[in-house]
């Protein structure tokens, strides 16, 4: 009995010795399909103290519980403000556990929003490095490992629309800047005769190839893509190819002058048009991740639309943040979409919120101009040989009232949508209410009173025990004005009025006139307000409103910011179309140069 028990044993042994070395040698298998599937959740740590390593190492199963001990780590941290010792952790647990959402969330904005205000507004560069780095976190690592998560969408989304699109960090301008910048020159394509404008940029985006060896086996490219690398050995490499071509493209001269002479010698040609158009799609695809697809839908979503054809909608300025905020907060909701049995998330329902935001920053600034200056060191020391500078470059915003019509359609999905949830629904349209109000006052200013009595008459319809709406447009619109006036003192009201007029010389400049008569509105209505707010006070009386247009246009005609040929062409331009205006102006500078003229019967002291 006992040498059968024994060889049973044995056999046993033999039997479960042989079942796992075969295990084992299906393990490299199983990992090299798991890797190639991109389901490996566990890669080893890099660049992480000996003694982490050993610890997630020797637990094995036990690696849950070292993340949870470095999120509470990273936690604390995050509360003391130690950031960056945080960020660091942060990374490590996204090594640990890739498919741990929360971790990327935490981490895009600690660098977005706690590390970039760390450094001085004055740094807006260093700022931006860190902004860039928390959204690119996102979009270029987090989301491909975890394409499901709607929180990861909608912070991204969030960084966009509020970080960058917003204006409550110091050093906005630069990011829309440098952000305007970097998407320009993807934006338009000469060659082809195509822009931003134009919605058939983006179907010409939609039909261009999605992979380089596309391009590599068309005969009609060989000879081009070959005249470039024998022009300059940058080209050499299949990988930097687009990347080079479209550097070349706006910086010549940091590439050898052959490589411009073959872009000079294929012009017109359809080799170089085709090209053209798939290097900014596939720099599109690869660099920002964007679908010229969605892209296109988006602008047939909530592009500007058409005064004059409400069905017409051009497409979104994709230099502007805002516009991806969208782009990313739609492909949330399309994940959401496809869950089932969902229910209406908190998370889905901020990412609502991003689409209603992000639209109503384009209706409020939504217009980009980017204009070159002189550097600082030509203004401040022009007689100054030095080595030639880069142009300084500013940024303009401006409103853009065709958003109104897609932002309007939006909010009426949306509130249809929480219609069921009263919470949810009210918060949403006291944000569709003020926008309402906001966007009257809006069309009012511009001249465009059809359009402000429409949206008026419906905040009447929709709310129609709300004593604000009871009274007549004018009457509401001077209600507004009085508003937006009385949190100014009236020894700020000069240097508004001219400030504003200073505005909206510059878009009459540049024939935005919608922006330049709201401006104009603005300041008369601001300066009549003050005039019927202190009638008999000398004291605190303002200047004649001729001269406070002076100073305006002399703000703008004496700033260098603006080029000379854009100062010139707007005193031309009102001497044309104003020539009432234009006569003021003139009056009223022969009388300013009389009063700085020395009158030559004064006694010196």
């Amino acid at each position: 009995m006992r040498t059968r028990d024994f060889l049973i044993v044995f056999v046993c042994v033999v039997a479960g010795g042989a079942l796992l070395v075969a295990a084992g040698m299906q393990l490299d298998p199983i990992n090299a399909q798991r890797e190639k599937m991109k389901i490996t959740i566990n890669p080893p740590l890099e660049g992480a103290p000996p003694s982490l390593v050993f610890a997630t190492v020797a637990m094995g199963a036990f690696r849950g519980l070292v993340v949870d001990i470095l999120w509470m780590r990273a936690d604390k941290l995050k509360d003391e403000g130690q950031f960056f010792d945080a960020r660091q952790l942060a990374e490590w647990i996204t090594t640990l556990q890739p498919r741990f959402s929360a971790v990327w969330e935490f981490q895009a904005w600690n660098m977005a929003y706690n590390i970039s205000v760390a450094i001085p507004a004055s740094q807006p560069e260093q700022r931006w490095r860190w902004v860039k780095n928390g959204y690119e976190l996102l979009r270029d690592k987090g989301i491909p490992l975890n394409p499901k998560s709607l929180s990861l969408y909608r912070e991204l989304g969030r960084i966009f629309q509020h970080k960058m699109g917003g204006v409550s960090d110091d050093a906005h301008e630069y990011y829309k800047l440098q952000f305007a910048e970097a998407l320009g020159p993807l934006l338009e394509s000469p060659d082809n005769g195509l822009r931003r404008q134009d919605n058939q940029y983006f179907e010409a985006l939609m039909r261009a190839p999605t992979r380089w060896a596309q391009i590599v086996r068309d005969p009609n490219m060989a000879g081009f893509i070959q005249a470039l690398r024998a022009a300059d050995e940058v080209f050499a490499a299949d990988k930097d190819f687009v990347r080079n071509y479209l550097s070349l493209r706006q910086s010549p001269r940091r590439f050898k002058p052959e490589a411009a002479k073959v872009i000079d010698a294929y012009r017109e040609t359809d080799a170089l048009k085709k090209f053209d158009i798939f290097a900014k799609a596939y720099q599109l695809r690869d660099e920002w991740k964007l679908d010229p697809a969605l892209m296109r839908k988006v602008n047939q979503m909530y592009g500007p639309v058409d005064f004059s054809d409400p069905n017409k909608h051009s497409p979104m300025d994709w230099r502007h943040p805002d516009s991806h905020a969208i782009y990313w907060a739609v492909k949330a909701l399309d994940v959401a979409a496809r869950e089932e049995n969902r229910e209406l998330s908190m998370d889905e329902t901020n990412t609502d919120r991003i689409v209603l935001h992000s639209l109503q920053n384009l209706f409020r600034y939504g217009k980009i101009m980017v204009m070159q200056g002189p550097t600082e060191q030509a203004a401040t020391e022009p007689n100054v040989a030095s080595k030639p500078q880069p142009p300084q470059k500013s940024l303009f915003l401006g409103p853009d009232l065709q958003m109104f019509d897609s932002y309007h359609k939006a909010s009426a999905q949306i509130l249809a949508k929480y219609e069921g949830d009263r919470t949810r629904f009210e918060s949403l349209d006291n944000g569709y209410r003020n926008m309402l109000k906001n966007a009257v006052f809006s069309f009012y200013q511009a001249g465009i009173k059809g359009y402000a009595l429409r949206i008026y008459n419906e905040l009447r319809k929709r709310y129609p025990n709300i004593q604000d709406f009871s009274v007549s447009l004018d009457q509401f619109a001077r209600n507004r004005l009085r508003e937006e006036l009385d949190g100014f003192g009236i020894q700020d009201a000069a240097e508004m009025i001219a400030s504003t007029l200073t505005e909206g010389y510059y878009f009459y400049a540049i024939r935005d006139d919608n922006a330049a008569a709201m401006r104009e509105r603005f300041a008369q209505d601001a300066y009549d307000y003050y005039l019927a707010k202190y009638p008999d006070s000398e004291r605190i009386a303002l200047p004649p409103m001729r001269v406070l247009r002076y100073f305006g246009l002399r703000q703008f005609l004496d700033n260098d910011v603006y080029p000379l040929y854009v100062r010139v062409g707007l005193r031309d331009r009102i001497k044309v179309e104003r020539p009432d205006i234009f006569k003021q102006l003139e009056q009223t500078e022969d009388e300013w140069r009389q009063q700085m003229e020395p009158s030559g019967n004064t006694e010196t002291p």
